[in-house]
């Protein structure tokens, strides 16, 4: 792809002030006299670049199989671009002090003058994002255990089959619930999930709440 064609590309995106100019800018790392950078790139603007090149965005920013090393901030050492993948997505709490004796450890001040650990701090705040993998994770698990147990109905003469596959099902879907209810102690948005799924909960009594979670559809 040329300078011109990601452009063009940005600016069908609505990125308008990603033009040619501004793209070279970026690329050549350009800087005024006072050491600050000619162009910077906005968020918003490294999604539209990530989107127009086809990339996911957060490689341009860790080249994951491509460098050993990337910048992490400018009063601290690079570290391999996995490392600061995982600091980017919160599966990872960062360790910017050290290394002491070849180890590097968690940032041990307190957030602000009286507030908690800075260490327990990122932890709780970046344990959310955990809670959306799993949650999908569980739900395919579900599914999966739904059209086996439906594929065992089918089998004539298999009543064990059929039993079995319905209770790893149900224990399935028990994993799910429990796994809802956890997200809704801690208050983040728990995705729609299919209606005959929610029904199954509901008449198994596995939800306290069962109106924490909408069925698909609902705001569609």
């Amino acid at each position: 792809m040329t300078r011109e064609q990601l452009a063009a590309e940005c600016e069908r995106l609505g990125a308008t002030g990603l033009t040619y100019a501004a793209i070279v800018s970026i690329e050549s790392g350009r800087r005024k006299p006072n050491g600050s950078r000619r162009r910077e790139v906005a968020v918003d603007e490294l999604f539209v670049l990530g989107l127009a090149l086809a990339v996911p965005p957060l490689l341009l920013v860790a080249p994951l199989g491509t460098e050993q090393q990337v910048p992490t901030v400018p009063g601290r050492d690079p570290r391999d671009p996995h490392t600061v993948w995982k600091w980017w997505t919160g599966e990872e709490t960062p360790t910017l002090g050290g290394p002491i004796d070849g180890r590097y450890v968690p940032e041990t001040q307190p957030l602000g003058q009286d507030g908690p650990k800075w260490s327990a701090a990122w932890a709780e705040s970046a344990y959310p994002a955990s809670l959306y993998p799993e949650f999908e994770r569980r739900r395919q698990a579900v599914h999966k255990a739904y059209l086996r147990a439906e594929a065992a109905d089918k089998r004539r003469g298999d009543m064990k089959g059929r039993t079995d596959s319905w209770t790893d099902y149900t224990q399935r879907l028990e994993e799910l619930a429990y796994h809802i209810e956890d997200m809704a102690r801690v208050g983040v948005q728990i995705p729609a999930l299919r209606p005959d799924l929610i029904e199954d909960m509901r008449g198994l009594d596995m939800l306290v709440d069962p109106s924490i979670i909408q069925p698909k559809g609902t705001n569609e």
